[in-house]
């Protein structure tokens, strides 16, 4: 409902992605801990490596480094910590591959199965001769034949909307990314097993490994996601590099067939067929070749690798593995930092000790942080609005009202959607932490159940005035890739816009049109 006020103010508040941090806290760590040299690593390279991610654009939520099966670096950028889990994004890929890898161990599949085998209440009415061969092979390596990506929504069956897609391609032929495809593994591993990916992954890989308090995404029937929505911690991911890199061997029982591991991560497929080896040599790690739910990338290393920066390097030839999780708008740019700084480092003999650097780099890896939002005041602006309602006209974004008050330093916000009403308290100079069951941005949103039946997100909340007329505030969903940023302008005009506008690296939103408004009496 409009209210015409002889004077009232423009709101106009884009949501925006932004960078996260990190914070570190000290918890039970089961992975042994060393020193850099002690294991052949270079204390100096590591804090190279530091000093250029202050500087280049990519934004590091954490970041691990194993030798010999040991930590020798580990850092946390606050508000994020070592406690907190992180979405995977595509890295959840290779944990499904995984369960694949087990099912086929026990018999109960095997690579040449055909898709089409297993869910032919959900075929189409003609079934092609490309569907009829397509086999799980072909959804392991992405070259399912199909040209685009099935379309996700909420309540329909994903499975039914996988298979009507046309396979134009014969299967195994063409390399195509597909995060569809690798749902349909954790569907089949679910068909086949009785059990969501999750639950059978935790006897055979989780409960060994000792990880504990992950989640996973699922579609409206209960179905893991497969190739988004897992969420673990960075140690959790360091083990399941440290496990790939002893060929799926864990405190001295093989748990995963040497022989899978071995298939799992050698190449399958190029991702661009007619690029020589030469120009593939000199090029990023994006091209370095598939495998099964893990790339290939150089120095005969391979990764498992999520949108906007998360990646598992497990690195063979040096005994190495290397985690990150982050929020990176160029996530090539962001693994090219290993081979520029961290892999040179690397000896294949102990170093001598360099107490002076490795106490360097211990206190560099503890004060990391991103920047909080100044704290600042405007006491002029935020007691003429505090307590008081805007409300909007029906929109795409079912959002009714808005209410800002201030108190104690702290900027309360309640927003009312038509089905839900949200409170955030955001903090002046620090992060404030919360929960909240509001939904952040995500890559997957159109399958809009996709994060249905996980617990409250944890989220870390600050202001700042960025001038006389300018609230922003942040707000930052620490174990999830995404963030917003809420900017509120007032002018005193007697009317209101509120315009939300995604971006940043996990964005794959389009602005939306502005919302009028109105400040009630």
């Amino acid at each position: 409902m409009k209210i015409n006020l002889n004077r009232s103010y423009l709101l106009v508040i884009p949501f925006c992605f932004i960078f996260l941090s990190c914070s570190k806290e000290k918890v039970e760590k089961s992975l042994p801990r060393s020193v850099p040299e002690a294991e052949g690593v270079s204390s100096k390279a590591i804090l190279t490596f530091l000093d250029s991610t202050a500087v280049r654009r990519h934004e590091f939520h954490s970041f691990m480094f194993l030798r010999h099966g040991k930590v020798i670096a580990e850092g946390w950028w606050k508000p994020y910590g070592p406690e907190l889990k992180h979405t995977l994004n595509s890295a959840s890929k290779s944990f499904t591959s995984t369960a694949v890898g087990f099912a086929i161990s026990e018999g109960k599949l095997s690579l040449d199965d055909k898709v089409a085998s297993f869910f032919p209440e959900y075929l189409p009415d003609t079934v092609s001769v490309n569907l009829s061969k397509l086999r799980i092979r072909d959804l392991l390596s992405m070259s399912t034949g199909m040209r685009r990506e099935a379309q996700l929504t909420g309540q329909d069956s994903w499975i039914k909307t996988f298979l009507a897609v046309p396979v134009e391609f014969e299967p195994g032929t063409t390399y195509r990314y597909n995060s569809v495809a690798s749902y349909m593994l954790s569907a089949i591993v679910t068909k086949v097993t009785g059990q969501k990916v999750i639950d059978y992954l935790k006897t055979r890989l989780f409960d060994p490994l000792q990880i504990e308090g992950m989640d996973w995404e699922t579609d409206a029937f209960g179905i893991n996601t497969g190739g988004w929505g897992l969420r673990l911690k960075t140690e959790d991911l360091a083990k399941f590099g440290q496990f790939y890199l002893q060929k799926g061997k864990w405190n001295g029982k093989q748990l995963l067939p040497k022989k899978w591991v071995e298939e799992a991560t050698s190449v399958k497929i190029y991702q661009d067929a007619k690029m020589s080896a030469g120009k593939r040599d000199f090029s990023n790690d994006g091209v370095q070749g598939y495998c099964y739910q893990f790339w290939r990338a150089k120095h005969n290393s391979y990764q498992a690798n999520g949108a906007n920066g998360q990646f598992v390097v497990v690195m063979p030839d040096k005994d190495a593995v290397i985690v990150f999780t982050a929020d990176s708008p160029d996530m090539w740019g962001e693994i090219g930092m290993i081979w520029e700084f961290l892999y040179p480092g690397i000896s294949d003999e102990a170093l001598p000790a360099d107490e002076a650097s490795a106490n360097e780099l211990k206190q560099r890896l503890d004060a990391l942080a991103l920047p909080i939002p100044p704290k600042n005041n405007n006491e002029a602006i935020s007691s003429k609005v505090s307590g008081k309602t805007f409300t909007f006209d029906s929109n795409d974004k079912k959002i009714q009202s808005i209410t800002l008050e201030f108190r104690d330093d702290l900027c309360f916000l309640n927003m009312k959607t038509d089905t839900a009403s949200f409170d955030f308290s955001f903090a002046s100079g620090r992060w404030q932490m919360g929960e909240t069951t509001k939904h952040g941005p995500s890559i997957f949103a159109q399958a809009v159940n996709n994060q249905n039946g996980l617990p409250p997100f944890k989220i870390a909340q600050a202001y700042t005035w960025r001038d006389e007329n300018t609230l922003e505030l942040s707000l930052r969903y620490i174990e999830n890739v995404s963030s917003e940023k809420i900017v509120i302008r007032f002018d005193e005009i007697g009317k209101g816009k509120i315009l939300f506008d995604n971006g940043g690296a996990q964005s794959r939103f389009r602005r939306t049109p502005p919302l009028e408004g109105f400040m009630q009496k």
